[in-house]
């Protein structure tokens, strides 16, 4: 429990640190803000990627990749599973949470929606680096319709 507590405390000071020096960036600024904390999920979920997986045997199919980041990449993260997992079978699957831990605190009114997209690059970074060290390269987006749910899309890039 005081291992979520601090995790969600650094990663709202990661936030508030990068856009503390210009709060209105601007959408090129903004960019590369986001693109910070994106590569900054990306080494963390490599980290972590290599480290779950250890104890795991090889992966033989996509499906049993996102099933283990949904399992045992999201529980180690954020001390709880992915809510679901669907997919097209055509390369593109979508992971949905329902209350995710680093949007509860806003989850009170619309009013934060704009500022959603801060506390999910992070987290897109996270999965597609676990997913880079799995040997699958992809490319995530996340969207919230309704706070604290967000759904992620990890899209397969064909190689």
């Amino acid at each position: 429990m005081a291992d979520a507590v601090l995790f969600e405390f650094l990663h709202t000071e990661m936030v508030a640190e990068l856009w503390a020096h210009d709060p209105d960036p601007g959408p090129g600024g903004q960019n590369m803000n986001l693109s910070v904390l994106e590569s900054m999920g990306f080494r963390v979920g490599q980290a972590l990627g290599e480290r779950l997986a250890r104890e795991m045997l090889a992966f033989r199919e996509e499906l049993d990749v996102l099933k283990f980041l949904c399992k045992d990449l999201w529980l180690a993260a954020f001390q709880k599973q992915m809510d679901s997992l669907r997919t097209n079978h055509q390369g593109t699957y979508v992971l949905q949470d329902n209350s995710f831990p680093l949007l509860l605190p806003m989850a009170a009114g619309l009013q934060y929606l704009e500022e959603v997209p801060k506390f999910l690059a992070f987290t897109c970074g996270l999965l597609r680096g676990a997913l880079c060290t799995l040997g699958i390269e992809s490319m995530v987006t996340a969207s919230v319709a309704a706070l604290p749910g967000c759904k992620f899309q990890v899209v397969i890039e064909n190689s």
